[in-house]
């Protein structure tokens, strides 16, 4: 993890999806640089009550509490935001994470499996980015704390420009995600208002384990990427806290893709 600098601190954060994986490295990260965590699970408890123990036991500045929320649902996501304003006083930084995946060939995909997808990965990130921007107009500036009005990082993927068979719907919804992050940085940029995304490539984390942590597959998914390293969740955290600080002000409305050059198609080296 790197050293950190006190960047968030005095900031409230909200993590969605925070109890394991690319969620838990960023809450950590935040953590680090002071600010305030509200570490969001669905059904990893314990898990998250133990980042939060760590949160607290090594942030010099902030706090982290826990809180239990389906993302796809609209009373949770609102009571999620209602909590952490009656703890923390507002919420500065939302990073909108939670996301599944339910594979089938298209001609086999049962309906209830799009919808689902869809609902936690688009839906989720939508609720969580409506939240966020009312709580930032009603708060109204905090110069000493941020020059912008508050920011909002979603995490994507860079399936959101890579097609990706057998799994339309994940695709489909990281696709959509894109153009849901760009249309707020077009409506809310003038209120300072920051929207952006950042789009791992593979990382080492519960939902590939069954890839790379055998020979085989770790050899297969080094060929998609010519850095030749697989991710860990460490370097989405490094980035996202970076993105939420002032330091990174002037960025809006793009995706920051951090796959070891994955999107540069390693597949067409030697033309195709």
């Amino acid at each position: 993890m790197q050293k950190p600098n006190g960047r968030l601190v005095n900031q409230t954060c909200i993590f969605t999806g925070a109890s394991s994986g690319i969620g838990k490295a960023v809450a950590m990260a935040m953590g680090m640089e002071g600010g305030n965590v509200v570490v969001n699970y669905h059904s990893g408890k314990k898990e998250a009550e133990e980042l939060a123990h760590w949160i607290n036991d090594n942030s010099d500045c902030g706090e982290a509490i826990v809180f239990k929320c389906d993302v796809s649902e609209e009373k949770e996501v609102k009571a999620m935001f209602k909590k952490t304003v009656s703890h923390f006083g507002t919420v500065d930084v939302c990073v909108a994470n939670a996301g599944i995946q339910l594979d089938h060939p298209l001609h086999e995909m049962p309906l209830t499996d799009w919808k689902k997808v869809l609902d936690v990965n688009l839906t989720g990130q939508f609720l969580c980015a409506r939240e966020s921007i009312i709580e930032f107009k009603r708060r109204g500036f905090r110069k000493e704390v941020s020059k912008s009005l508050g920011k909002i990082i979603h995490m994507s993927s860079v399936h959101e420009v890579i097609p990706w068979a057998g799994h339309a719907n994940y695709a489909a919804s990281k696709g959509g995600l894109l153009m849901l992050m760009e249309s707020i940085c077009q409506e809310y940029g003038p209120e300072k208002i920051r929207c952006n995304s950042i789009a791992p490539g593979g990382i080492k984390t519960d939902i590939n384990k069954d890839v790379w942590s055998s020979k085989e597959g770790a050899e297969t998914m080094l060929k998609l990427i010519p850095y030749k390293r697989i991710g860990i969740p460490e370097d989405i955290g490094s980035v996202a806290s970076w993105l939420a600080s002032d330091e990174s002000e002037y960025i809006n409305g793009t995706t920051i893709f951090v796959d070891g050059g994955m999107t540069c198609y390693p597949g067409f080296t030697t033309n195709g």
